[in-house]
């Protein structure tokens, strides 16, 4: 799953990171890039040594530098990290987006309540932690069913608080 508990929750502290799933590594995005640029250049062979050549060719190179931006702007929006920190009075909730953006919750952990909206939410099974005034997502990037999980995981750490 897409979330670990780096420190194992105990009475006192814990500390649990989040990350969406990412299906290409960066051996895969090379490899893509690679095959890309390959099979690009198979409209070429019949053409080389003529003037048409260059009508094709920037059409090409275009088409290779969009798949390389869609790529990179895919995998710069992928990275996210949450993490749940919990110390003896305190639980802390620390968001960095895409672009260093930076969150931060904190409520008092005696006080925080999760909660799963099945339907009510802006995807199924949608989790929040309620403290302090305020409701806060997380993982909202993970599948439905890892949701659910992480919600069963927060519901009985809280309980036991």
């Amino acid at each position: 799953m897409p979330y670990e508990w780096i420190t194992p929750p105990g009475d006192h502290d814990g500390e649990l990171h989040l990350w969406p799933h990412q299906s290409l590594t960066a051996t895969g995005y090379v490899r893509v890039i690679a095959l890309a640029a390959a099979l690009s250049l198979v409209p070429l062979l019949p053409v080389l040594g003529s003037v048409v050549l260059w009508g094709i060719l920037p059409f090409l190179l275009v088409a290779l530098f969009g798949l390389k931006w869609a790529l990179d702007r895919s995998r710069g929006n992928a990275q996210i990290l949450e993490i749940l920190t919990l110390d003896q009075n305190t639980a802390r909730l620390t968001r960095h987006g895409p672009a260093k953006a930076l969150q931060e919750w904190q409520a008092n952990r005696y006080w925080v309540t999760p909660h799963l909206h099945p339907n009510d939410g802006p995807v199924p099974n949608y989790v929040t932690l309620r403290g302090n005034g305020r409701e806060v997502e997380i993982g909202a990037f993970l599948s439905e069913e890892e949701r659910e999980a992480l919600f069963n995981e927060l519901q009985t750490l809280f309980i036991k608080a």
